[in-house]
């Protein structure tokens, strides 16, 4: 509901593009529904053109495996419906799926709305950092063990540590000092950037990625994903010396010719 009001405002302000759901799988944590965007539109500057037959045999399409998916519990009904308590929970639609997954891992689903209103309490706690990844993930994950254990901090992952220590940087809000005290003790926060902590590792990613470097760009990928990087440089190797991809030992580095 709020987010198709928010997609309209966003149009008129002059976004390009926006995205949507055909209906049987819109709102709840999902965006808003096609249909729905095309008709606010329709006759008007923005209007799409989409016909709306077309689009209601899409829907038409999809609506029994969106009820198939339900009934073998892969869709959580959680997750679809409007729960006009978001704004009090403060709970993002990625997140709220997160959640539900979560709880059901642990046969916990009849927890679900402690869990929400523990949300907004984490948050305060740690400074109001902002409800997206990874802080977004951090804050439900610590509301869970919250609610699990019986006990508000019974057990801290090592994000929520983090983000007492200030390793993700300065937040709002300053923390609550007896949270702060009861997770991380007496270890002391940085109040620095926490980047300018880090090693200069550039040289060293340079030289390690030395045997396939063909372009800058690929130090970037190694230092972010070394191990996916690794085995893509090897299949650029042996496809530009022409060596057969299904002969190659890559576990043991042999490229047959």
């Amino acid at each position: 509901m709020f987010a198709s009001m928010t997609y309209l405002k966003a149009v008129e302000a002059g976004v390009d593009i926006i995205d949507t759901a055909m209906s049987p799988f819109a709102l709840g944590t999902s965006q808003p529904a096609t249909e729905v965007m095309v008709e606010t539109f329709k006759g008007t500057p923005y209007d799409t053109g989409f016909d709306q037959k077309l689009l209601a045999e899409i829907a038409d399409y999809f609506r029994p495996i969106r009820d198939e998916a339900l009934d073998s519990g892969l869709l959580n009904p959680k997750n679809l419906g409007v729960n006009i308590k978001t704004l009090l929970y403060q709970v993002p639609g990625g997140m709220l799926s997160n959640l539900t997954s979560q709880l059901k891992e642990q046969h916990a689903e009849d927890k679900f709305y402690d869990v929400l209103e523990e949300v907004p309490k984490v948050r305060k706690d740690l400074g109001e950092p902002p409800l997206v990844t990874p802080s977004s993930q951090i804050v439900g994950t610590q509301a869970v063990f919250n609610v699990l254990m019986g006990e508000r901090y019974k057990m801290v992952t090592k994000e929520t540590k983090d983000i007492l220590l200030g390793k993700y940087g300065a937040t709002v809000k300053p923390f609550n000092p007896d949270v702060q005290k009861k997770c991380i003790g007496d270890a002391k926060p940085i109040t620095c950037r926490p980047a300018d902590l880090l090693d200069n590792e550039m040289d060293k990613l340079e030289k390690e990625v030395a045997p396939y470097k063909e372009q800058d760009e690929d130090v970037l990928s190694y230092a972010l994903f070394p191990q996916v990087a690794t085995d893509f440089f090897k299949y650029r190797q042996a496809q530009e010396k022409k060596v057969d991809e299904k002969a190659a030992d890559t576990k043991n580095g042999a490229y047959p010719v």
